[in-house]
């Protein structure tokens, strides 16, 4: 049996921490471990299983936690290449892989210590505890916390503040002076998710019961009971009744009694409160007609003989299903699923966003049934493990989710989907900075299994690969049925100030199209892509705006919640009534957003019903079903939204799109700013007419001419294609060379020059052939979440010698002691901001 095993942990350290195993534990290589890190308690994977004894002395593993990995031998593989590829500690790219961390409970715990109870004798004697320079109202505090440890071994954090009402300063400063120990409990939990149901219980009829007896425990439905009920009671107890005898708690609270009625009637043995399993709802939005009761055309039919011919062979294979908006693509992807499923093998179905996925979960669900899983991060912990259990078990072979589902253990992977390629989303903005597109090519050649990427605006560099045949290309030229896509008509805003004399947010023209679709009895979606209300707030007296004391950016109105937000960091703060910076009282609001937009809208048209849909209305999925559910049902007449509305939705009721502020990411710093303007367009246009009606698009610009705005008013792709490459081979940007972004960042502006300005010299004095290095600058956010920030971006037509380079610099910065969190490292950014 193997003495030691190596476990990745999730910790910024570019390495794997060697453990002793007890005799009669079995740990396994992909299993889960519980090790001692510093002061408290971590769960890691074993990485491997061996004899060598380390130099240093080995700590021991506390708990083995899994009979069987986790992760298997090939996800295993997946999770190096990636630590290696993006230059991601291994240990935390696998905590990004596993989503079990509700079967995991963290608890911290405190406990006295000898100098805390000689601190707490000499108190007794003198009044106060020694040694301390604190207000007599925290010695007080210290006394009242010594004393409570004094007659227990040790109490969880929480129960020692409720008992004591002791901030968590004060103890973090009692255990500095050494009068108590903190220590981090970490253990194994049952994660299964259960729900609290209260049972009505039969009371023996016609009997007074004693205070000591306890009456009959069998379920009842409608009876009379002795006892004499208060009117809560008697509510309550009719409530569960009328329902059968078995309600959720959480039910039970829209009552409007109090809480203490249902503990009083528990008390008298009247009704008990039992934990029952919890039902999972894959989805609330009515499921579309299926897919299989449509005549595929010659394209469709082409694009999945494709997919076929390479899960038949066994071996990898790439493809890009590059169809237009409404030409069926969805149909294709849920076909080869069928397929799969029908030879016993599994596949993943990716989406960008949580939006997109419960309708596709509905799709999924209404043609295989209890075979499909759902992962993304708008389920609970809880929620998410079950998902993933089912997985394991093989009791789903069907996984739809956002870009984490990339990593869902499936057994005897087939195909792998992902549409919407194109998504910036896919690319995550923490550590690991993965792309779940090139992961899933990945994993999906690992795995010998078919990948498709889909989508009516692919990225660049997947189209240029298609290009030069890494990946076979599939064209779906028109739209399912023949119909139409939709006329697009571009709207000069300057033009439109000109003859108004005033800026519009709705043009003439929108508003009058839009009045149009609406006597019509036809559907309406209009987008802005920025949310809250206004995005800054001026002051005219000195010029100066409202920024967050955290970032260097703006903060937006939002009128609705009545505060000033940071769409960066989150800070809040309440609405000015004066400048903060001159105390003028003429402080005004500049610009529009989705929430103004929605209320501009309903002045203009109070008859409508109007929906809007962006991060503000949707706090969790059920927000975002019961919006789509009210579009598809006709109960709305207009949506308006950011790009949440833009991408996936199939509303056969819109005929009408409008684009409010087309061009706002022309303005921006970033090569990819024209590629994001021509995707976004040509997504949010292609909702209208998928239908029977035809369908319309009003782009509102104030950049006409730009070519952006040009290709994507006449659907065409290839042509907007060819121009940016131009661009792009003159730049030397992708897809002609691999790019990273490396950022330094440091909460003290001196530290982040100091720290960029000595790897600028470093990458100076350094040979890099082949590599170009622009910095260090400035980044276009100076400061984000406290911290100043500097980058370089390097560009490589090879990957390897710019990883080389790259691995180098991170060397260069351990040996200057810069602190490895605070350097961040992007490889294949996608956002330079």
């Amino acid at each position: 049996m193997p003495t030691f095993a190596d476990v990745a942990l999730p910790v910024p350290l570019d390495m794997a921490f060697t453990y002793a195993i007890p005799p009669g534990m079995e740990p396994v290589v992909g299993g889960r471990v519980l090790v001692p890190f510093r002061q408290q308690r971590m769960s890691g994977i074993v990485v491997e299983l061996h004899d060598r004894p380390p130099q240093a002395k080995t700590k021991n593993v506390i708990e083995a936690l899994d009979l069987s990995p986790v992760l298997d031998e090939k996800l295993l593989k997946l999770g190096k290449w990636i630590a290696d590829y993006y230059l991601a500690p291994v240990g935390e790219v696998f905590r990004t892989m596993l989503p079990l961390s509700a079967e995991f409970k963290r608890a911290i715990t405190y406990r006295i210590t000898d100098g805390g109870q000689m601190a707490l004798h000499l108190a007794g004697m003198s009044g106060s505890p020694a040694r301390s320079r604190r207000t007599p109202e925290e010695q007080l505090v210290e006394f009242r916390v010594l004393d409570y440890l004094a007659e227990r071994e040790s109490v969880r954090e929480e129960r020692l503040r409720a008992a004591t009402r002791a901030p968590k300063t004060l103890l973090s400063g009692m255990v500095r002076k050494k009068w108590i120990a903190r220590e981090d409990v970490s253990a194994a939990r049952d994660a299964a998710r259960t729900v609290k149901v209260a049972v009505l219980l039969a009371a023996e009829e016609n009997k007074e019961t004693g205070e000591g007896e306890t009456p009959s425990r069998q379920p009842a439905g409608r009876r009379r009971y002795t006892s004499k009920l208060n009117e809560n009671q008697q509510t309550l107890v009719e409530a569960l009744a009328a329902a059968g005898g078995r309600v959720p708690v959480e039910t039970l609270r829209g009552l409007e009694i109090p809480r203490t009625t249902l503990g009083t009637l528990v008390k008298r043995g009247m009704v008990a409160l039992v934990d029952e399993p919890q039902d999972f709802t894959m989805s609330k939005i009515k499921p579309r007609r299926s897919p299989f009761e449509f005549e595929f055309s010659p394209a469709q039919k082409e694009a999945l003989a494709k997919i076929l011919e390479g899960v038949s062979s066994g071996k990898f294979s790439g493809m890009l299903l590059h169809g237009v908006t409404g030409s069926g693509k969805t149909a294709v992807y849920l076909a080869g699923m069928r397929e799969v499923l029908e030879q016993g093998r599994s596949s993943i179905l990716l989406v960008p966003e949580i939006g997109l996925t419960p309708a596709l979960a509905a799709d999924l669900h209404q043609a295989f049934g209890d075979e499909v899983a759902i992962l993304h991060s708008g389920l609970t912990d809880a929620e998410r493990a079950e998902q993933w259990h089912r997985i394991k078990r093989g009791e789903a072979r069907v996984v739809v989710g956002t870009r984490s589902a990339v990593f869902a253990p499936v057994s005897d992977l087939a195909l792998l989907i992902v549409d919407e390629e194109q998504d910036s989303s896919y690319k995550q903005e923490e550590t690991p900075r993965y792309h779940a597109r090139d992961v899933a090519v990945m994993r999906a050649k690992m795995a010998g299994a078919v990948v498709a990427l889909g989508s009516a605006t692919p990225s660049l560099e997947s189209y240029y690969n298609a290009k030069k045949n890494k990946y076979a290309l599939v064209e779906l030229p028109d739209r399912v049925e023949q119909r139409p896509l939709p006329e697009v008509e571009i709207l000069d805003m300057r033009q439109e100030f000109q003859e108004t004399g005033h800026e519009q947010v709705i043009s003439r023209k929108l508003a009058e199209e839009i009045r149009e679709r609406l006597e019509k009895k036809e559907q309406v979606m209009v987008l802005l892509n920025r949310r809250g209300y206004s995005p800054v707030a001026l002051c005219r007296t000195c010029g100066k705006t409202l920024q967050c004391k955290n970032c260097a950016v703006s903060m937006t109105h939002h009128k609705r919640e009545h505060k000033m937000e940071c769409h960066y960091c989150g800070y809040v703060a309440r609405i000015p009534d004066k400048c903060m910076h001159c105390g003028s009282e003429y402080v005004y609001f500049v610009g529009t957003g989705s929430e103004k937009l929605e209320e501009l809208l309903h002045g203009m048209f109070p008859q409508a019903r109007i929906g809007r849909l962006d991060r503000d209305t949707v706090r969790g999925r059920e927000d975002f079903e019961r919006a789509l559910n009210a579009l598809n049902e006709g109960e709305l007449d207009m949506l308006v939204g950011t790009q949440m509305i833009a991408k996936g939705h199939d509303v056969h009721g819109v005929t009408l799109v409008g684009v409010v502020g087309a061009d706002i990411a022309l303005g921006l710093p970033d090569f990819r700013a024209a590629e994001r303007t021509f995707q976004l367009l040509t997504q949010v246009a292609g909702r209208a007419g998928r239908g029977q009606a035809p369908g319309k698009v009003v782009l509102q610009t104030y950049f006409p001419d730009h070519y952006a705005v040009q290709f994507a008013a006449r659907h065409d792709f290839a042509g907007f294609y060819d121009k940016e490459l131009q661009f792009r081979s003159w730049m030397h940007y992708p897809p002609y060379s691999a790019i990273a972004n490396v950022l330094i960042r440091s909460e003290k502006l001196d530290d982040a020059l100091t720290w960029s300005g000595e790897l600028g010299r470093w990458f100076e004095k350094t040979r890099h052939e082949g590599i170009r290095v622009l910095g260090p600058a400035a980044a276009p956010i100076l400061r984000l979440k406290r911290d100043y920030r500097y980058h370089f971006i390097l560009k490589s037509p090879s990957r390897e010698k710019m990883n080389t380079l790259l691995r180098a610099m991170l060397a260069e910065a351990a040996a200057r002691k810069i602190p490895r969190t605070q350097i961040i490292v992007d490889v294949d950014a996608v956002w330079l901001m």
